[in-house]
């Protein structure tokens, strides 16, 4: 039903290649992601936009697309990157491979307040990432923006061609959504979208794809499972939704989950596997490891649990999907593995034995979902927690002393959120562990203690994100109640990296 009329986004490998469907679903319109291997059989698409990508156009084997094909969809094209790489050397240019990278802000200077940059403000802040350049620009090309320096950062080629070396798809782009919207003005009679819409054909998908088998739902108390077990429930489907206390969970965090299932009239069964996902980790440092163990433990807990279930249902959302580099046709490079990604789940999948629902979906899109859903805000509105928990808080070895120390940590820094006020204006936040002992004193006497680590970031879909700038008095008070009340902690930092290129948590 969507093969007419949606935008059709083209995978050249962009970490950020899915927020560009996002960004227009935000601007109202029905936007799809296809993988370069699928094109050009995308339908009637009403628009195309081909992605960045990680790529040089000069590679041997760098991404390619058959150009008379995109030709003959006669509907508007954006390149960006990479793509505008790409359709200056099919419009007879050529490009300008380069080992430096520019990353990171730019001011954009377009050349005339129309078209593709009508309403967008001279010197534009735009958001960087290439290597390679356009050097020969074709005649029937026109230079319509340039950066700072003059270079040409934006071409059109004809009527329905456009190209920018940025990212309007970021929010370091300023006026990125601006631009794309211009984009879309070009196009006619573009689908809408609406999550309404979306919930009801997930719903249909989910009766169709399970028929009259039963499906085990991992639940964590998150949001993503949150929605998905309610969401299986509104479907009408056979489900045995399974909490699983893996040991490295939050201070309360078990008893929090059960009470708000129970007010929601969803039965769960709990398992404390604890004691199993801790002695596998033992003595483990290495962060893909760790993860990889952690996804396969939380298999082997369920199909111990359940025996022949016949489905595994996961809260899946994008950004695990595309850091993880998982689907088999990505052009990504892998960032990290989501513990929803390891190769147990990809071989239950190729078996036609998982269902991810949410998988197309960003954080707050699955947010709208949920009220869509009737879930209170407050259960929809908690921070999110990474699947393999406090071990990804916990750089190197994880141990049960370790994870007491972070537990009461973060317990006294998101109580101080709350009680200032903050906890709903920020993201994500949370403390974690820094295993590096230093030298302080306490009592009048010498410790040599660990070092706590603040973060606290905003965001819209975990694929970026910017630290907030706290009250000083707040994170006071937090310092002054870990360093008298934590045992084992002599040093409190707060973390201002920004995602990228530091990820949101640390491992």
């Amino acid at each position: 039903m969507h093969d007419e009329g949606h935008v059709a986004v083209i995978d050249f490998g962009s970490q950020y290649t899915q927020l560009i469907v996002r960004r227009v679903r935000e601007l109202g319109f029905f936007a799809m992601l296809y993988a370069l291997e699928d094109f050009p059989n995308i339908g009637k698409p009403g628009a195309i936009i081909l992605s960045g990508g990680p790529k040089s156009t000069s590679d041997a084997d760098a991404p390619d697309l058959d150009f008379e094909a995109l030709k003959a969809f006669e509907v508007p094209v954006l390149g960006v990157c990479y793509g505008m790489q790409l359709l200056n050397l099919k419009f007879g240019g050529t490009i300008e491979a380069s080992d430096r990278r520019e990353y990171g802000p730019a001011n954009l200077f377009p050349e005339k307040a129309e078209g593709l940059y009508a309403g967008i403000t001279k010197t534009s802040q735009v958001w960087m990432s290439h290597s390679d350049t356009v050097k020969i620009i074709p005649d029937c090309a026109e230079v319509i923006a340039t950066n700072q320096h003059g270079t040409p950062v934006s071409l059109q080629w004809g009527e329905r061609f456009f190209g920018i070396q940025f990212h309007p798809e970021v929010t370091h782009s300023h006026e990125g959504n601006r631009i794309l919207s211009n984009f879309l003005s070009e196009a006619r009679n573009l689908m809408p979208f609406r999550i309404e819409d979306f919930k009801r054909e997930m719903i249909d998908n989910i009766r169709e794809t399970v028929g009259d088998r039963q499906v085990v739902c991992g639940v964590s108390g998150g949001v993503d499972s949150t929605v998905l077990a309610v969401l299986l429930k509104e479907a009408g489907v056979k489900v045995r939704a399974i909490f699983v206390d893996n040991g490295l969970l939050r201070k309360n965090e078990a008893a929090e989950v059960q009470a708000n299932f129970k007010r929601m009239g969803l039965e769960i069964e709990t398992i404390d596997a604890s004691d199993r996902f801790l002695d596998a980790l033992a003595g483990e440092g290495d962060p893909e490891k760790k993860r990889k163990i952690i996804g396969n433990m939380f298999i082997e807990v369920f199909w111990d649990a359940v025996g022949d279930a016949q489905m595994l249902a996961q809260g899946t959302l994008y950004p695990d999907v595309i850091e993880s580099a998982s689907n088999a046709k990505s052009k990504a490079s892998v960032i990290k593995t989501h513990h929803n990604r390891v190769a147990k789940i990809l071989e239950l999948q190729a078996e036609g034995k998982v269902l991810e629902p949410l998988a197309e979906l960003f954080k707050d899109e699955v947010r709208a979902l949920g009220t869509s859903l009737g879930i209170e805000e407050s259960i929809l509105m908690r921070h999110p927690f990474p699947g393999p928990g406090l071990s990804v808080r916990c750089p190197g070895v994880v141990d049960r002393e370790r994870l007491d120390i972070i537990r009461d940590c973060d317990a006294i820094f998101i109580g101080k959120l709350k009680e200032h006020g903050w906890y709903d204006k920020v993201w994500q936040a949370y403390a974690g562990l820094i295993p590096v002992k230093t030298v302080g004193v306490k009592g009048d006497e010498r410790s040599y203690e660990w070092a706590t680590n603040l973060r606290a970031v905003v965001s819209e879909d975990a694929m970026t994100a910017e630290w907030v700038d706290l009250p000083a008095q707040l994170l006071r008070e937090t310092s002054q109640k870990i360093l008298n009340e934590v045992g084992g902690i002599n040093r409190v930092l707060y973390d201002i990296s920004t995602k990228p290129p530091a990820s949101i948590e640390w491992e």
